[in-house]
């Protein structure tokens, strides 16, 4: 076992595991010859470690994915759209765009829903050179027309939905030359139809078998922009590079194969799978660390247009599905749900999740409930998704860790003074570093110069390491409750909520005291049919910490917490709850 493991593992683990340790495991899966062999690219002046059998760049992953063929690629209710009809579809649209006068640096924004037409038109558009910007299709028309300015974007596609709220800002968006609108329906006056050019999807496999336009590309030319999720300020365009990008494919399959190494067993060639994906395309986490992977690994990505934890049931009974996730609070409703019994979700193989923290009470869950083995890993959109990976027993050995850093990216925690390298266990800010760091914020060069220093990235969440490198996330910087100059992190509160059989979600934050500055308190969904009081929780609290970080006042809310679509807890629009409670004296 290993040597600084925190706690107990939620589950009885095998007393002969780990047959190998990390160092072992990474020798051997990145040896001369092996399929994660690494080598060293500059990148921005900087001599980086990169996966040397990664695609060269997003136009030949486009070519790879075309070798599984008929493997079905996308699953939308009825539409079934195939790997060979995608690429017919992507080729078809790079030759339109190229014949609008869209070129290399060239900026294409659209925003939509998960639609088998999200992933066809980023691929049509980084092939060719071209820059994606996915925009958040849950934002307002004023948001959207944010991103679309900020970009500079020169072609615009969006579905009617986002057409509809975006519809009255076009007037000021001179920039954008052309608006294409797909599943309108109807033709709009003025408007474009995406169908005109490439058809529905379910005619895509009867497009002309051509090849796609070539472009010159470099791993390190601009492929995307990604829009931080904004929850202080203006929303920063996080630039993204091809390298950026297909490094998640090799990345998310290490550690897939260190666990089978881990365990004494061999590591099986790689085998499609069937992903039931309900985080949406324009999050890293669903493009980077699943839609590339898929795309290399002819792996099936079943959309949903809307999340509800039956029909992803029905939808994994049905499907057949191996692997799910997204969030934590995901894997909670279908823990919960009432008539989880009635569907076989026996497929299961994996529950994945990343862009929040998770609480050892759901690793131990979706272990013991679905016989599946939970996936964790840590990233941010500055990162283009995954740093860290965590899975399988190392996963349930350290339920609290995000894990250790793939092999081609470095961790270090740093001083306040974002120089000194602190020791082993101290809590400090997370830096990171490697060849998933995006180059900086789209004309932002002062934030850019800030948050990106020497190849390294500044993430602003408070962590640390263990002897053996897995990482531990604490708090973000800014969610610390300080409580009379006690550090009190958020996350190690929520955790203890978490063990409560009754709470399904929940998040603390801090709320004025005249005398301490703040105290913690808390927002708690519970389970349906389940019942808890403040006193009686604020009592387990109690039980498991100590007494200056139980929560003051605990806010119960009928419906699970508020989101952004990264799965962040929106933890600043939890405070209006607190509002009419006196401050403390």
């Amino acid at each position: 076992m290993a040597k600084d493991m925190p706690g107990e593992p939620v589950v009885p683990l095998d007393p002969a595991w780990p047959k190998m340790s990390l160092d072992e495991a990474t020798a051997v899966l990145t040896a001369p010859g092996a399929r994660f062999e690494m080598d060293t690219a500059v990148i921005r002046g900087n001599v980086t470690r990169v996966w040397k059998n990664a695609p060269h760049d997003l136009g030949a992953l486009l070519d790879l994915s075309r070798t599984h063929g008929e493997q079905l690629f996308t699953i939308l209710d009825t539409e079934r759209v195939s790997f060979e009809a995608n690429y017919r579809a992507a080729s078809a649209f790079a030759q339109t765009l190229m014949s609008f006068g869209v070129g290399k640096g060239d900026r294409v924004a659209f925003a939509m829903r998960n639609l088998p037409e999200w992933p066809m038109i980023f691929f049509a558009v980084t092939s060719i050179g071209a820059i994606a910007v996915p925009l958040n299709a849950w934002w307002t028309g004023g948001e959207l027309a944010y991103g679309i300015q900020d970009s500079e974007a020169k072609i615009l596609i969006v579905d009617v939905e986002r057409y509809e709220r975006v519809r009255e800002h076009l007037a000021a968006l001179p920039a954008v030359e052309r608006l294409i609108v797909a599943r309108a329906g109807a033709p709009i006056a003025g408007m474009m139809a995406l169908e005109d050019m490439v058809g529905d999807p379910k005619g895509w496999a009867g497009l002309p078998d051509a090849e796609r336009p070539r472009a010159d590309l470099a791993s390190d030319d601009d492929a995307a922009i990604f829009y931080t999720s904004g929850t202080t300020g203006q929303p920063k365009g996080a630039l993204g590079t091809h390298r950026n990008l297909v490094t998640n494919i090799l990345s998310g399959g290490f550690s897939a194969a260190r666990s089978f190494l881990r365990r004494g067993e061999p590591v099986p060639e790689p085998t499609p799978r069937t992903t039931l994906t309900v985080i949406p395309l324009f999050h890293v986490t669903a493009c980077s660390a699943t839609l590339m992977g898929a795309m290399a690994a002819g792996n099936t990505l079943i959309f949903m247009r809307k999340w509800d934890a039956a029909r992803a049931m029905e939808i994994i009974e049905r499907e057949k599905v191996s692997v799910t996730g997204g969030v934590p609070t995901i894997a909670w409703q279908l823990i919960e749900h009432p008539d989880r019994a009635k569907y076989d979700l026996s497929s299961l193989e994996a529950i994945a999740y990343g862009g929040a923290p998770s609480a050892p009470e759901l690793v131990k869950r979706i272990y013991e409930e679905f016989g599946a083995l939970p996936g964790n890993g840590w990233g941010m959109t500055e990162t283009m998704a995954t740093v860290t990976s965590h899975g399988a027993e190392d996963y349930l050995a350290r339920p609290t860790s995000a894990g250790p850093p793939v092999p081609v990216a470095d961790l270090e925690i740093r001083a306040e003074d974002g120089v000194s390298v602190l020791p082993v266990g101290t809590v400090g800010e997370l830096w990171a570093r490697g060849p998933m760091i995006v180059k900086g914020y789209w004309n932002k060069p002062d934030a850019t110069a800030e948050t990106f220093v020497g190849g390294w990235v500044r993430t602003g969440d408070l962590a640390r390491l263990d002897d053996e490198g897995f990482l531990y996330i604490v708090d973000r910087a800014k969610d610390m409750v300080l409580r009379g100059g006690e550090n009190i992190y958020s996350s190690e509160v929520e955790n203890a909520l978490y063990e409560h059989p009754a709470v399904t979600d929940c998040a603390v934050i801090g709320i004025p005291h005249r005398t301490l500055g703040e105290e913690p308190a808390a927002v708690v969904h519970l389970a349906p049919g389940a019942h808890a009081s403040e006193a009686e929780l604020q009592d387990w609290v109690r039980a498991r910490l100590a007494a200056f970080k139980v929560p003051v006042a605990i806010h119960f809310v009928p419906e699970t917490l508020p989101r952004n679509a990264n799965g962040k807890i929106l933890k600043k629009d939890l405070k209006t709850l607190f509002a009419d409670r006196e401050m403390a004296a």
